[in-house]
């Protein structure tokens, strides 16, 4: 009996489509990308005549209705994602969200709740956790490579979210649309962390907006910024293990990912100059048996099992992600990350604000 093969409707005709998204379908087995949609017809028509694609909207409505489709994947903006998904939902449709799932906590809490009761298969685009590099840091780890975990530490430092931005993303300069450094930064590389060693029993944070104006790149319009560009996060995994996390926006000289992770018998590094649009997976190292310098260890071959195609590695971790889906969806597993991992971290970061409002509170008290 010939395999069935899953049917895709993208919702969103941007850069991450273009880049990471269609190819890596294109180029999996058991996946046909049926149908696009977007606010531009034309735009639409031109992205599905390139990619050989059957269907172009100029809506996501009429996508989200069509029977021959079996996952809706949302790549519109951040403040459309929670309604499209939402949406889906209620046509019986998987879904596929990039993260975030929405603008606020409450709101992906009724998504996750809708999601279940409807019984339908709900994917959140926190990919980078399914990178061969990640995957194997997560098994050194669980072979106990560095011993009884002594402390974590995290830096992710972009260029994003500076003082200069184009004109064509000003709607992020919007607090309320919740795609800034903290959010889409921090939730995604939180995840790779806490997804490794553990989520945080207990922890202290400071936000800062150093950018308070940012100058919009074509116009030179000055417009206030009012979101955070620099988050410092520290706090308690399980047992007697500290974690620190530093994150930057609007870098002038990018200072990519760094991970350090040390314990009783040895340390692991993870490392990438870039934190996005990597052209190659992290480099892991690590120091064991009394070793002085770090030593590179290579993924092995069994946690990189899909093929590159010429693809960036950034690409390639959406990819891994699609193929945890299709085997949960073959075998009733819970592989892919979920709506649940999507609330979980939407509820960090309340606890990060919040706890950064309460040492502003404190200090700035007469």
């Amino acid at each position: 009996m010939k395999e069935q093969r899953i049917r895709v409707g993208i919702i969103g005709t941007g850069g991450w489509a273009r880049y990471g998204h269609i190819p890596v379908l294109q180029s999996l087995e058991g996946f046909d990308v049926v149908a696009l949609a977007g606010r531009n017809k034309e735009k639409v028509q031109k992205y599905a005549d390139e990619f050989g694609i059957g269907m172009a909207y100029g809506n996501a409505e009429e996508l989200i209705a069509h029977p021959a489709i079996d996952l809706v994947v949302v790549l519109a903006p951040t403040p459309e994602h929670g309604r499209l998904s939402a949406a889906a939902i209620a046509a019986g449709k998987d879904v596929y969200s990039e993260w975030p799932l929405s603008t606020s906590t409450a709101e992906s809490e009724r998504i996750l709740a809708q999601a279940q009761a409807q019984g339908v298969k709900h994917v959140i685009g926190l990919q980078r956790r399914f990178s061969p590099a990640v995957r194997y840091l997560k098994h050194l780890m669980q072979e106990n490579y560095v011993g009884t975990l002594r402390g974590v530490r995290m830096s992710v430092g972009v260029d994003a979210f500076g003082p200069v931005m184009p004109d064509a993303v000003k709607w992020v300069l919007e607090d309320a649309n919740f795609t800034h450094l903290l959010p889409i930064y921090g939730g995604h590389f939180h995840d790779v962390l806490f997804s490794t060693v553990g989520f945080p029993k207990q922890l202290a944070a400071i936000t800062k907006v150093q950018f308070p104006m940012t100058t919009l790149a074509e116009t030179g319009q000055q417009v206030p910024y009012s979101s955070a560009n620099e988050v410092i996060v520290m706090g308690t995994l399980e047992g007697s293990a500290l974690f620190s996390i530093q994150l930057e926006g609007g870098q002038a000289h990018r200072t990519g990912l760094q991970i350090d992770i040390t314990g009783t018998e040895g340390v692991l590094r993870m490392t990438n100059p870039h934190a996005f649009q990597n052209q190659s997976d992290h480099r892991i190292e690590g120091m064991k048996h009394g070793a002085a310098t770090f030593a590179e260890l290579p993924v092995p071959a069994e946690f990189a099992f899909l093929p590159t195609a010429g693809m960036d590695a950034s690409a390639l971790d959406v990819a891994y992600l699609y193929s945890a889906y299709a085997r949960d969806k073959a075998s009733g597993t819970n592989e892919a990350t979920s709506f649940e991992d999507a609330v979980r971290q939407h509820r960090l970061i309340d606890r990060i604000n919040a706890s950064s409002a309460a040492f502003f509170a404190a200090n700035d008290a007469p």
